[in-house]
């Protein structure tokens, strides 16, 4: 059984270092490609596409005026931005807040009853003429240059979708600021990801992609609540590239309690799981790059090998606390400790199992430096850093088993 552990461990190990070194050589791939693409990419397009933005809300009327205002305010000529404001069957005044912009040419209200996003979306698509079509969620909201900066990817008409950068919008607590963190690592997995073809999500808030994929490939699918995976998996089984604007800034609300990161994290989580299962046949398909050959199997891997991980962590310190308490009813609580033994050299755990974790743990902090300096300009650590180090690798295998459990045994999540 030891020698089981021992192996298990090791293959884990070997599997973080592994992808851990390539995301560092590719980043740095990355940072030259896109010195060279600086100088292929206008800042202004000679020709400005249409450009429609759906929002579908239910049941926002704290938060759906600040983002239909952000993208009143966005850089772009107002003759060719739309807006589609849905609203999927709300029971609150948020259909009533809507109403101040009915008079607004550049926006339209549409109402329909309610049966989840991917039929609003959806709904609001089937009245859209534009060349490029988006959708921004009613919690998020854009920065005025957003869409001017992901425009000129599409000079490349290889490029059938554009992805944002996402920020945590006004982060406080604990809570939020460990979502601080994941959200800058996002930023910096998107490029690296966009750079070797293999996004496997289409962020809800703000990505901006060619209306021909919706004519070529349908529209929206329920897909677990994780519509915008299944889209992203969708388009890259059919050959579509997807581009990436890290400059391009996303606000976006997250949870600020441990139930409510619970709620939307189990969904994600239990989407993965399910829009992988579904689209296994990318898997260790050399056809399909990067995303078959690396990510999908090393994303899948990585939830599994965090529970085994904490797994272990909590089963040790239980018969390290069992242990001590027999050593106590035995021969009593020994208090002394002689702490020179225990700060000496010689007692310093130096197995190989111990060493590759530190490296692996210091590889994992150089990648969280080089994505706090994408996101925030600088890699001073912060509180965020700190909470994100000690407590989030703890609270993530909680949902990560519930979703597990929920793919097993076919129990659905909910999208609140």
């Amino acid at each position: 059984m030891a020698a089981i552990d021992e192996i298990i461990t090791y293959g884990l190990l070997f599997t973080a270092l592994y992808f851990e070194v390539f995301l560092l050589i590719t980043y740095f791939e990355v940072k030259e490609a896109e010195k060279l693409l600086s100088h292929k990419v206008s800042p202004s397009p000679s020709h400005l596409p249409s450009v429609s933005i759906i929002v579908p809300v239910w049941n926002e009327e704290q938060t759906v005026l600040k983002t239909i205002y952000s993208l009143l305010k966005l850089d772009y000529p107002r003759h060719l931005l739309s807006i589609f404001v849905v609203d999927d069957g709300s029971t609150d005044k948020t259909w009533n807040v809507l109403q101040r912009f009915g008079r607004n040419n550049q926006i339209t209200l549409l109402q329909k009853p309610n049966g989840g996003k991917h039929t609003a979306v959806n709904f609001a698509l089937e009245k859209i003429g534009s060349e490029l079509v988006g959708c921004l969620d009613a919690d998020s909201f854009v920065h005025p240059h957003a869409l001017k900066l992901m425009i000129p990817h599409f000079d490349n008409l290889n490029i059938m979708a554009v992805t944002p950068a996402m920020k945590v919008h006004n982060a406080n607590g604990v809570i939020q600021l460990m979502q601080k963190v994941e959200y800058g690592w996002a930023i910096l997995l998107r490029q690296i990801f966009s750079h070797l073809n293999a996004q496997y999500v289409i962020p809800g808030p703000f990505s901006i992609l060619r209306m021909k994929v919706f004519r070529q490939i349908g529209f929206y699918k329920h897909a677990y609540n994780t519509e915008d995976m299944e889209m992203a998996l969708r388009m890259q089984a059919n050959g579509y590239k997807i581009g990436n604007a890290p400059d391009a800034i996303v606000y976006t609300v997250t949870p600020n309690t441990l139930k409510k990161l619970y709620k939307q994290r189990l969904r994600w989580t239990y989407g993965f799981l399910r829009n992988t299962l579904d689209y296994k046949h990318l898997f260790f398909r050399p056809q399909y790059g990067h995303l078959g050959m690396i990510i999908l199997p090393t994303a899948s891997v990585s939830l599994f090998s965090l529970l085994y991980v904490i797994g272990k962590v909590v089963v040790d310190y239980a018969n390290l606390i069992w242990n001590k308490f027999v050593e106590f009813r035995t021969i009593g609580w020994n208090f002394a400790v002689d702490w020179k033994n225990y700060l000496d050299w010689f007692y310093f755990d130096t197995n190989v199992i111990a060493f590759l974790a530190f490296i692996a743990l210091f590889g994992t902090i150089t990648l969280l430096l080089i994505s706090r300096k994408m996101s925030e300009g600088h890699i001073r650590p912060g509180r965020d850093l700190v909470y994100f180090l000690l407590f989030y690798s703890f609270i993530a295998p909680i949902w990560i088993a519930r979703a597990v459990y929920n793919v097993i045994f076919a129990r659905k999540t909910t999208w609140r």
